[in-house]
């Protein structure tokens, strides 16, 4: 006869049911005198084991005939064309089904040729690495297992840290197994940011085997892997409500999991200003919440660094001429900013506080030059954002100096055609001192699409110096006149990609003015490359740069952001990364798995279904 024992063998110590030391010795004593022997079942933790069949993780119950049982993590590894990688390769996949224990303890870096600061940042993220293996929690099985020497090759010159739209940021990962006691990693790159995306591969590779309780991870790999797109982004905005440092680097950490390299920081608006500017100061002390809601020099610059030592870019954003407001109050020049908290509000802006710069004043131009300046130094920024999105022409139409100015000193009369003209003067003007707080070096600008970018003012813009950020509909004419015109662009369009959408209006009842809720599948299937196929311009693939999730926080704050955030940003990081052909029901497996690693690692990504669907794989259809 056989006696079924759950979890009580050397792999599931911690784990086991917590009897007496006389009833473990009668048990043995037991099993000696009626020589009954312990089925091969019940040398594991769990009674269940997984099997691929069509590319689906299948529960069985482990069986005498089951010889190598597959705990779910180790399985979801080699079922289905990309593993359970995220965001899948883009090149070849090749893994052994041969599983080793590794042991966390035992991962070190080979000494490598790669500059100082290459070198340092690599360690960092070494050192996140072996971290990383340990983040399974709780007591393992016995100690031991393999070690792991992690090697990086081709040149990685001091000149490549810091990311830029032509980054080269593809890598080769390999592993090979030298003995019963080390593994050895290869990761090739051309770049910091190339080698890096290899190590979070390598991360993903490394899983928890709950049937063996240990960290295990495949014994021969060969990947190639790089982006589709060089922009891959997330905006956050910090001016509605707060978000503290912390919470800013916690969603680079998401980021960087998902190998998105942009975040775009919405850090000003018309609601506060809690950046300070060396500059100009009182902009903080009038216009943040409070005295400690605000980014000072060196909490800029420690994102800065975070986000380059997580492959992500942080690109400011200052929103011009609209958006403005809270912060300008101390400005001697009165007539600055215009209509500021105009009422009824929705006559001169989308939502309160209204407020706009005024194109007329010279003292405009003297604080957006200090305000660039800093800018330019607290972010070492390779791409800036200057917004220019909702202007209306009703709040310029209400002041006196801005009409009298029109008509006195251009001698235009005041049709819209001619608002649009002081619009484009606004735009010249601040761009020339955005270039001249940059040394006097051009830079790439990103505009919102507006008015501005309509058919009929598009000649205002030049395709050779700005970018285009498209927040419009998939569907809407705009695409096409941007790309007829031959604007580079990004998609971040609201209709897939606004994340504050689908909850309650802010303003009033109802639900807010994007409804509704954006799913990840929604997100997951807004193809770029899809859209501009629609529109006709396949052709014209090469001006799309990738795209962006927006996550506007009007009623969202550190509390909330990363439910909000996660993991539908990082649906979209795949499709930015990998730009597949299926779409997401054939993602919907790994999905699942890697929002389980943004909770392993302390990031509250929200709950898609239960966990019952994740066991059974499958089963969850509509």
């Amino acid at each position: 006869m056989a006696i079924r024992r759950r979890g009580t063998t050397r792999f599931c110590s911690d784990r086991r049911l917590q009897l007496g030391s006389m009833i473990v010795l009668l048990i043995i004593v037991f099993l000696v005198q009626t020589d009954v022997s312990v089925d091969a079942e019940d040398a594991y933790c769990f009674p269940w084991h997984y099997k691929c069949e069509g590319g689906l993780c299948k529960k069985e119950l482990i069986t005498k005939d089951v010889n190598s049982p597959f705990s779910l993590e180790v399985c979801e590894l080699f079922c289905g064309a990309s593993s359970s990688l995220w965001p899948k390769p883009t090149g070849h996949l090749s893994l052994s089904k041969v599983m080793v224990q590794l042991d966390p303890d035992k991962i070190s870096i080979a000494d490598t040729d790669n500059g100082k600061e290459i070198g340092y940042l690599l360690a960092r993220n070494m050192f996140l690495l072996r971290n990383g293996a340990k983040e399974f929690g709780g007591k393992l099985a016995e100690s031991g297992g393999v070690g792991m020497l992690v090697r990086f090759t081709e040149t990685l010159e001091s000149s490549n840290i810091k990311l830029s739209l032509d980054t080269d940021e593809s890598y080769t990962l390999t592993v090979t197994q030298v003995d019963e006691t080390m593994l050895n990693v290869t990761i090739m790159a051309k770049s910091y940011f190339g080698a890096r995306h290899g190590l979070e591969t390598l991360r993903q590779l490394i899983v928890y085997d709950d049937l063996r309780n240990q960290i295990q991870m495949p014994s021969e790999v060969s990947i190639a892997d790089g982006p589709v797109y060089p922009y891959r982004g997330l905006l956050l905005d910090t001016s509605r409500n707060f978000i503290d440092k912390s919470m800013i680097m916690q969603t680079i950490d998401g980021m960087a999991m998902s190998k998105l390299n942009t975040l775009h920081w919405h850090i000003i608006d018309s609601h506060s200003f809690p950046y300070v500017s060396k500059t100009w100061p009182k902009f903080s002390e009038f216009g943040s919440y409070t005295r400690k809601k605000r980014y000072t020099e060196m909490d800029v610059k420690e994102i800065v660094e975070y986000g380059l030592v997580n492959g992500v870019r942080v690109l400011p954003e200052f929103d011009a001429p609209a958006h403005v407001g809270e912060g300008w109050q101390w400005v001697e020049d009165d007539d600055a900013v215009v209509c500021f908290k105009a009422e009824p509000w929705r006559n001169y802006c989308v939502e309160p506080p209204c407020g706009q710069l005024n194109p007329t004043s010279e003292k405009v131009y003297e604080l957006l030059q200090g305000i660039y300046k800093d800018m330019m130094e607290d972010f070492q920024p390779d791409v800036f954002h200057m917004g220019g999105d909702e202007v209306n022409i009703n709040c310029w139409n209400s002041s006196i100096s801005i009409k009298n100015w029109m008509q006195a000193v251009k001698g235009w009369k005041l049709s819209e055609s001619n608002f649009y003209k002081l619009w484009n003067h606004f735009q010249e003007r601040a761009l020339e001192k955005l270039i001249l707080a940059n040394g006097g070096k051009p830079i790439p600008v990103i505009l919102w699409t507006s008015g501005l970018t309509n058919a009929e003012n598009i000649h205002y813009l030049d395709p050779n110096k700005y970018i285009v950020q498209i927040w419009v509909t998939g569907k809407d004419t705009t695409i096409d006149t941007l790309l007829q015109n031959n604007f580079k662009v990004i998609f971040s369009n609201y209709d897939a990609l606004y994340l504050d959408c689908g909850f309650s209006a802010w303003i009033g009842e109802g639900s807010n003015w994007c409804a509704p809720y954006k799913g990840w599948q929604k997100i997951y299937d807004n193809s770029p490359l899809k859209i501009i196929k629609s529109h006709q311009f396949e052709s014209k693939r090469h001006l799309v740069l990738g795209g962006e999730t927006a996550l506007w926080t009007e009623q969202a704050d550190g509390a909330t952001i990363s439910s909000k955030i996660w993991p539908r940003a990082a649906a979209f990081a795949e499709r930015l990364w990998a730009e597949p052909n299926s779409t997401w029901i054939h993602a919907e497996q790994r999905m699942l798995r890697h929002r389980e690693r943004y909770v392993r690692r302390g990031i509250a990504a929200e709950s898609l279904q239960p966990e019952w669907c994740l066991q059974n794989q499958g089963l969850c259809y509509a």
